[in-house]
């Protein structure tokens, strides 16, 4: 058993998601693929969106491979960082708006 449920060496083991289901990791593999291709958005812009979204969504895999991926491309740790930021300040904002949810139903209720 390994010391923590994280173990980064299972993200070399990404591809195996296709050992139980072939057919579907094959069109997640090609899909996933296409979306990391050059278009509006440069492969190092992408790169950034992506360790955002690692951090957003808290995947200690994604967040090894986007930064990897990151400094690869040309980041520098100051935008790295940046981005972490802009990840961590859009949750914070999403979890603080729903305040207002809260503050209508007590309205509600007090009234």
């Amino acid at each position: 058993m390994s010391e923590t449920y994280y173990d980064p060496a299972d993200l070399a083991k990404f591809g195996d998601i296709k050992d139980f289901q072939p057919d579907l990791a094959k069109k997640f593999f090609a899909w996933y693929g296409a979306v990391f291709q050059e278009g509006a958005l440069t492969a190092r812009e992408k790169s950034l969106i992506a360790l955002a979204v690692a951090h957003a969504v808290q995947c200690p895999y994604c967040i090894d491979a986007y930064t990897s991926d990151a400094l690869e491309k040309g980041c520098d740790e100051a935008q790295m960082m940046e981005a972490v930021h802009v990840s961590a300040a859009i949750r914070g904002g999403a979890s603080m708006v729903h305040g207002v949810q809260m503050m209508n139903k007590a309205k509600d209720l007090l009234m």
